[in-house]
């Protein structure tokens, strides 16, 4: 496993919170107060983390580019010349499958650079690299998505990168020799701040076109106000994506 992926781990929720409740345990003897403050840090981390409430308020502060209109799908062609779709990942050797698929969120984006794609003609790049090395790439499985779920076929694919500054780059390598410099940029509307700076520094004009937006009305009971598994991971990507935000703002000036 990447050394970077091992400490994300261990330092942002929930393993940070794991961790605190872990010290907790093992300092009740020897020093009960701060054993005390540590799983008090740990259980009140963990519920606020599973408020859908959270979720919302936390969206809303990185989702600060606004969807596209309706009715600008069919004219993309006149601001762009390609439309990227970024890469999330994956879900490992599914047997109703026959192997790896994209995620959720994967499929979340490829609909919708499908539905764009049929409205506008332009053609697709997909970005994303190995996952810990094992093959195919994240853009081959978004490639055999698009064609086989979607019907469309991907022109391009970029399949080196594993953070979003090196599907800015790598896209860059495959785009800008054939005199491509504008794309419809295509991700998760929290994600599309960090995507759109590190697109702009690689060289390219960029529409945003973000998806999945979660700062919006949750529509949960008592408002959001009751705890849920869900939550708990869409707030550890949040966070995740906050500080993606300030490290590339201190390494990639």
């Amino acid at each position: 496993m990447p050394f970077r992926y091992l400490v994300k781990a261990l330092l942002l929720p929930p393993g940070l919170l794991l961790l605190l409740l872990a010290l907790a345990w093992w300092w009740r003897s020897s020093r009960p107060r701060l054993a005390g403050f540590c799983f008090a840090l740990g259980l009140v981390g963990f519920w606020l983390m599973s408020l859908p409430i959270m979720v919302q308020w936390s969206a809303a502060l990185l989702e600060r580019e606004p969807p596209l209109a309706l009715d600008e799908w069919a004219t993309l062609a006149k601001r762009a010349d390609a439309i990227v779709v970024l890469g999330s990942g994956r879900e490992r050797g599914d047997p109703a499958w026959g192997g790896d698929q994209p995620t959720g969120v994967g499929l979340e984006r490829q609909r919708y650079a499908a539905r764009l794609a049929k409205a506008s003609g332009l053609p697709i790049l997909t970005s994303g690299g190995l996952h810990y090395g094992s093959p195919p790439t994240e853009a081959q499985l978004m490639a055999d998505s698009l064609r086989d779920d979607f019907g469309v076929t991907v022109r391009w694919q970029e399949g080196r990168s594993r953070t979003t500054w090196e599907n800015a780059q790598l896209s860059a390598e495959v785009l800008l020799p054939l005199d491509i410099k504008r794309v419809v940029l295509v991700t998760q509307a929290w994600h599309m701040p960090r995507a759109v700076w590190s697109f702009r520094k690689a060289g390219f004009e960029v529409v945003p076109a973000p998806v999945g937006f979660l700062g919006v009305d949750n529509g949960e009971p008592l408002g959001g106000w009751m705890p849920e598994f869900k939550s708990i991971w869409r707030s550890g990507q949040l966070l995740n994506e906050a500080v993606g935000q300030v490290g590339y703002s201190l390494f990639y000036p």
